[in-house]
């Protein structure tokens, strides 16, 4: 795991590190599902305030760092905003298809349970 140099740096695991069941454990939350589901959408670093998730912020703490410590995502500090990134390339470099399917099959559950 790399290791933090300052109080605001945070621990990431390198791409040898990521395990597929890591991954899988943190994908199957409904809230941190949703979370890696809106930031593929966007496509794009989002600060933390950008989720409206219905948890509290603490919980919302929670799942953000299990998506970073298993790998699914990449947090960096822009100023005093927290950015997340889907660490998109690393995940398909190490298992390809999964996210996309993870992702289409969400999206196909939501239509489902919307219908």
């Amino acid at each position: 795991m790399t290791t933090a140099t300052s109080a605001r740096a945070l621990d990431h695991p390198a791409r040898e590190e990521i395990r597929l069941e890591g991954v899988l454990h943190a994908l199957s939350d409904a809230v941190r599902l949703r979370i890696v589901s809106e930031m593929a959408r966007e496509g794009t670093a989002l600060s933390c305030s950008f989720f409206d998730l219905p948890v509290t912020k603490s919980t919302t703490t929670h799942h953000f760092r299990v998506l970073r410590e298993s790998g699914v995502i990449r947090q960096g500090y822009q100023g005093t905003a927290k950015l997340n990134a889907l660490r998109r390339d690393d995940l398909d470099a190490l298992f390809p298809g999964l996210l996309d399917s993870v992702l289409a099959a969400a999206e196909a559950q939501v239509a489902r349970l919307n219908s």
